[in-house]
């Protein structure tokens, strides 16, 4: 396997001094490239010399609004902006949805007032929008049913590390075109590196990312490829990316989709139409003989656990980018 180049550790000094233009990371094309680049410099950085930024983040509050459970981006988030210095404050929605006992812009004027950023995972993008709209503090999506931007950023930063140039890269994606998929084109698209993305009949992305995608592509020499053929996007691939077939909300639809996505399962076989030496990739949790085997999941050819990884220290860059000038929008006056 090739082994990982990091580039030289002088692009950024801690703490960041000031955010990035756009205030919230609602979607993975509110990055432009120059940005998404800059992500990945400051990311090299943290990740190798935490002690740097121990307390550049002081004094900040993050509150995590989760609709959905889990595991890595909680504590990703939340062990992130612990190293930074600054103080996490979880609430738990799996029980009762946002915007049931009061209008997400009226929650989002009132923890304007109390907390420096929002943390976002949610069913509908929606949510996520209207907090954006409403709220004058940095807001960012930790997963919604249109998108996943810091699983999508986590990802091509564990490519870097692996093969050094992205531009060199091609990755392929089989199985859902869902919320992944829609955050690692518009990424890939940033970055100049080149994607495929095979799914069912009737499963294809969304037709507007797609098109976004492709436009911001054509300014960075990305290429976006999609296709209904799981080995067409496979063959010579550097690495291949799979998610669960059925996302949470759609536990109703599982059993049908293990008949339609059965062709989609990254095997052996299909694992052996790739590149030399390529690597494994899944957002997870993996649903171990569904979507992937567990011989290529388990394999030495996996990174699932650096992407996970990974996840923390990107988003320990997206926290500074927007966190760090302590610079926020002015409160909205109800005399104004």
């Amino acid at each position: 396997m090739m082994s990982a180049r990091i580039p030289e550790l002088t692009a950024f000094t801690a703490p960041v001094e000031q955010p990035v233009a756009n205030r919230d990371l609602v979607s993975a094309r509110d990055f432009s490239p120059e940005e998404t680049q800059a992500l990945y410099q400051l990311t090299h950085i943290i990740k190798h010399r935490p002690a740097d930024f121990r307390g550049a983040l002081a004094g900040k509050q993050l509150v995590l609004f989760f609709e959905k459970a889990s595991l890595r981006t909680r504590l990703t988030f939340e062990s992130g902006m612990a190293s930074l210095g600054g103080t996490s404050l979880f609430v738990d929605q799996t029980q009762s949805r946002l915007g049931l006992r009061e209008p997400v812009k009226d929650i989002a004027r009132n923890v304007e007032r109390w907390v420096h950023g929002v943390v976002l995972r949610t069913y509908e993008h929606s949510t996520i929008t209207e907090m954006a709209d409403n709220a004058g503090i940095p807001v960012i999506n930790a997963l919604s049913d249109l998108e996943h931007p810091c699983q999508a950023y986590a990802d091509f930063f564990t490519l870097q590390e692996k093969f050094g140039d992205l531009r060199q890269v091609h990755t392929a994606y089989v199985g859902d075109g869902n919320n992944v998929a829609h955050s690692l084109m518009l990424v890939a698209a940033a970055l100049g590196t080149s994607i495929a993305v095979a799914t069912p009949e009737g499963y294809e992305p969304d037709a507007e990312i797609v098109a976004t995608a492709k436009k911001i592509a054509r300014t960075t020499g990305s290429i976006i490829d999609i296709t209904n053929d799981p080995k067409r996007a496979v063959t010579g691939a550097n690495a291949i990316y799979t998610d669960v077939w059925a996302s949470m909300g759609q536990e109703a639809e599982a059993e049908e989709r293990k008949k339609i996505f059965a062709p989609y399962q990254v095997n052996n076989e299909l694992f052996s139409l790739a590149a030399p030496e390529a690597f494994f990739m899944h957002c997870l949790p993996a649903h171990r003989g569904e979507e992937v085997t567990a011989d290529v999941m388990d394999s030495p050819c996996s990174i699932v656990f650096d992407q996970a990884e990974n996840r923390m220290h990107v988003q320990k860059a997206i926290l500074l980018m927007l966190l760090g000038s302590g610079m926020s929008r002015p409160i909205r006056s109800n005399h104004a």
